[in-house]
């Protein structure tokens, strides 16, 4: 059963909060912001005896702090905190009036700034109250001989930074494709020529790897398909590229054991890039300054560069509010307690661990591999000489609000927006702690983090992560800049709570759970830890999975508890239309004693649920204990126990509208919270960022596209993509307008009349109310033609799994697809119904070597049906395959 607190509601202080937002400049969405946001949280009266401080933007620190005579920093109002919070008899509020508090550094609290007697030390926002770690950027003047290109003097103090924000909406680093043919060498690369020798400061340029699945010839490098590791240039000498150590090594050098080729010994996939990998996509340089809304920090020059847009917010920069963020952390706490957060929205802060020689070395969840022997040692304990433990020895993103080691810590009706690391960590040591009707949006890397993945149980309960709850909150549209973040990660931690979320439009997983599952793929078990009792209740989950692949909605791996009874709970969760292949609820490697109870699961690629591993704690070769009861899904499973793995009980679905209204009700922000689908960050929508990943591929006259969608919007829904087909030598382009919602059906693009012989290149722009987006990187150049004519094979493993009134169907695709990879398949039902099946799922599902599934609904009970299945190809249709069954009584 979900056990959880509920915090009682002010609608007085609610009302005045609002007023108080809207007479000082608010929005009419930032009033009702700061009158939810308090509405939330528990009403906080005043310390009897005037105990409580109050702050301004335009107060004195030489004032007492009293409703009259605010001071004005937060510096401040901490040491009159400290002076008073010995021994409350009532919560002590710090009062934040509306405005922007730009902290020249971190928030630094410890148990001296922390609640006593029980009561809490209240940090009181209206809702408009922001902590920025940004400096804003004037004196913006036009760059000679670049039309639309500005440039102005970075702020006093600002040393580096990977964000600038132009009215809230966060601009591009500059971004190509490597202008250059590669070739991998044991420090990096050798060019096809000098040209990147002669750029700007080659010093300053990323190389990207994004991970995924293979579609048409996308190109797909990662160390992993989970991952998209960066790694900084050291110089450029000629055609030499020297490649930043340790991200160098840490990501080429893995160790590889020789018994099982293709794994790691850190156990976490392909893990190499020494295999030739060459990077997508090439960052971070000023001749690369040439699409609007781009921009470019030149660090030796002390000046950052912006391309303007013709129209709209930006196109005069200096009428416009330009931050860079500044501060790696806005608020920290150690060994803190008994604190809340209030109507706070946290903003403008960076990360600079991957603009350092260390980069971006991912292995999951954001997690990295560091230092100079880390290829050889991290995360590899008893597996290598060296190998250091626990899995701790990993990098975790840090949080830009980070707590370690803190207890009754609650952060209610806060936003976390416009962030360059994580949004919020709770990490080693968090307890008893809360985050509540909050919301979670643009920020670089996973929206909350919470404990850690030490691999051993600590000898002292007061470094477990415990008891902790994240309820009611919106986390969408990230991770923007690591795209193999999270909404949610929880590593080790014990009676954790994240129920009636809503996680949507996310580059990777939603939420993930535990940590160190890997040793199974040696045959080993899954690494000890003290993990027991945590739940995944009723959140609602969709649209996730926009990028990466290999994930799903909630994803696991890793032992949860020492039996059924206390293992991890993963139950009344809605997940739904997926994009990137994996599962709505992905039991990965060493996921033991789970239980999958009362989940929605539906357009989630090829599985509903999965996969199983053999459990390795002992000689019997079962399977990680897990029960998979009580769900509505396409998956369509029997009923049965496989070594360990019980499955009962489920309803097979062709159609949402076959679950019970209160089931899928009950999924999501509870209805007294939904006023947080509301809150906006940014008070005019912008257009939406450029789609990633196109691949293609052409056929007799014609160019078929396909691209990752965009999932960051800027406040205003995609409608279209605009979609343009370039020939490369020149010559009149290809253009196709795309409707979003075709393309969520399709998923590729047909682009007609291409000149036979001729190639082309493809990129794609989203569009929403406000306009279009950048364009997005070309694809690799393809040449149509006429092809032999040769259709597709028979598609194989057909298999049926039928209920009363529906069936569900599986199957792989052709061994050969003939001239052209399948784009569809077509189903014919014996009772006259022909399907045409399109999706993301069927561009991947060939070449990951992953099953189609499909459910045929309108059956009538006890009755044989057959299903034709026929694979689609730019060229035909080729041969079908039948299948039979019948429907149960």
């Amino acid at each position: 059963m979900l056990k959880r607190t509920r915090s009682r509601i002010s609608l007085a202080a609610a009302s005045a909060l609002a007023a108080a937002a809207a007479l000082l400049g608010g929005t009419a969405a930032t009033a009702a912001t700061a009158a939810t946001a308090t509405a939330a949280t528990t009403a906080t009266a005043a310390t009897p005896g005037g105990s409580d401080v109050w702050v301004a933007p335009d107060g004195s620190d030489r004032a007492p702090g009293t409703a009259a005579r605010p001071v004005e920093t937060l510096a401040r109002a901490q040491q009159l905190v400290r002076a008073r919070d010995r021994d409350l008899a009532a919560d002590l509020t710090v009062h934040l009036a509306p405005g922007t508090y730009r902290l020249s550094s971190a928030l630094q609290l410890t148990g001296a700034d922390s609640g006593s007697n029980g009561h809490k030390v209240v940090w009181q926002g209206s809702g408009a109250t922001v902590l920025s770690g940004g400096s804003r950027v004037t004196g913006w003047s036009p760059v000679a001989g670049r039309p639309g290109v500005w440039s102005a003097k970075a702020p006093a103090g600002l040393r580096n930074t990977r964000q600038l924000y132009v009215d809230g909406v966060r601009a591009d680093r500059t971004s190509g494709t490597v202008p250059v043919s590669l070739t991998q060498t044991a420090t990096g690369y050798t060019a096809s020529s000098d040209l990147l020798a002669h750029w700007h400061d080659p010093a300053d340029i990323e190389f990207v790897y994004t991970g995924g699945a293979k579609v048409f010839n996308d190109q797909v490098e990662g160390l992993g398909g989970w991952t998209e590791p960066r790694c900084p240039i050291a110089s450029v000498s000629g055609t030499t590229i020297t490649m930043a150590q340790p991200c160098w090594n840490n990501s080429t050098r893995r160790v590889v054991f020789p018994d099982n080729p293709g794994r790691t010994v850190d156990m976490v996939g392909p893990g190499t890039l020494s295999n030739g990998a060459t990077p997508s996509a090439v960052e971070n340089a000023y001749e690369l300054l040439n699409k609007p809304g781009e921009w470019y920090f030149d660090r030796a020059a002390h000046r950052i560069y912006y391309y303007a847009p013709r129209s709209g917010p930006g196109r005069n920069p200096n009428g416009s509010d330009i931050e860079a963020a500044r501060l790696q952390q806005l608020v920290t706490g150690s060994g803190a307690h008994d604190l809340a957060f209030r109507g706070l929205r946290f903003e403008y802060a960076t990360w600079l661990q991957p603009s350092s020689p260390e980069g971006f070395s991912e292995i999951q969840g954001g997690y990295t591999i560091t230092g100079d022997t880390g290829y050889a040692t991290e995360g590899l304990c008893g597996y290598a000489p060296g190998g250091s433990c626990p899995y701790g020895a990993w990098t975790k993103e840090p949080g830009n609000v980070s707590f370690q080691h803190a207890q009754r810590v609650e952060f209610s009706g806060d936003v976390f927006t416009h962030l360059g690391a994580a949004g919020l960590e709770l990490g080693d040591g968090a307890q008893e702690s809360v985050v509540h009707d909050s919301v979670f949006t643009d920020i670089s890397g996973n929206g909350i983090e919470l404990g850690g993945v030490d691999a051993t149980d600590p000898a002292d309960p007061a470094h477990r992560t415990q008891d902790n709850q994240v309820t009611d909150d919106h986390l969408y549209a990230l991770p923007v800049e690591y795209h193999g973040g999270v909404g949610i990660i929880n590593g080790y931690s014990v009676h954790d709570v994240i129920a009636h979320n809503q996680i949507d439009h996310t580059a990777y997983s939603a939420i993930s759970m535990g940590w160190g599952g890997w040793p199974d793929k040696i045959g080993q078990p899954a690494t000890a830890n003290y993990s027991h009792d945590n739940q995944v209740a009723q959140n609602l989950i969709h649209d996730h999975m926009q990028t990466l692949d290999d994930g799903g909605g909630i994803y696991t791996q890793g032992l949860t508890g020492s039996s059924m009874a206390t293992g991890e709970k993963v139950t009344g969760n809605l997940v739904h239309d997926q994009y990137g292949f994996g599962k709505a609820v992905y039991t990965d490697n060493g996921c033991t004693y789970e239980t999958i109870s009362g989940n929605v699961m539906y357009g989630v690629s090829y599985a509903d649920v999965g996969s199983t591993h053999t459990d390795y704690r002992d000689a019997l070769g079962d399977k990680d204990p897990t029960l998979i009861s009580g769900n509505w899904w396409e998956q369509g499973d029997a009923d049965g126990t496989s070594k360990g793995v019980v499955t009962q009980g489920n309803h097979l679905i062709a159609s949402p509208d076959e679950v019970p209204a209160d089931v899928t009700a009950a999924a999501g922000i509870e209805p007294a919270d939904r006023w947080v689908l509301g809150v906006r960050t940014t008070d005019v929508p912008s257009t939406p960022a450029a789609p990633m990943r196109v691949g293609t591929f052409a056929a007799e006259h014609a160019v078929y596209a396909t691209w990752n969608p965009t999932y960051q919007d800027n406040g205003s829904p995609v409608t279209a993509y605009e979609v343009t087909a370039t020939p490369v030598g020149g010559g009149g382009a290809l253009h196709a307008e795309v409707p979003a919602a075709d393309f969520a059906r399709t998923a590729y693009a047909e682009l007609g009349g291409a000149a036979d012989g001729t190639a082309y290149t493809v990129t794609v722009a989203a569009r929403n109310a406000a306009g279009d987006s950048p364009e997005s990187l070309p694809s690799a150049p393809v040449t149509p033609g006429p092809g032999t004519g040769a259709l597709p094979g028979a598609v194989t493993g057909v298999s049926a799994k039928a209920s009363a009134s529906a069936v569900s169907l599986h199957w792989s695709g052709p061994a050969s697809t003939g001239d052209t990879p399948v784009i569809g398949y077509r189903v014919t039902v014996s009772d006259g119904r022909v399907l045409t099946l399109t999706g993301r799922d069927v561009l991947t599902t060939q070449p990951a070597n992953h099953a189609m599934l499909r459910v045929v609904g309108g059956l009538r009970p006890a009755t044989a049906y057959t299903f034709t299945i026929a694979a689609i190809t730019g060229t035909g249709t080729g041969a079908p395959t039948s299948v039979q069954a019948t429907t149960a009584s």
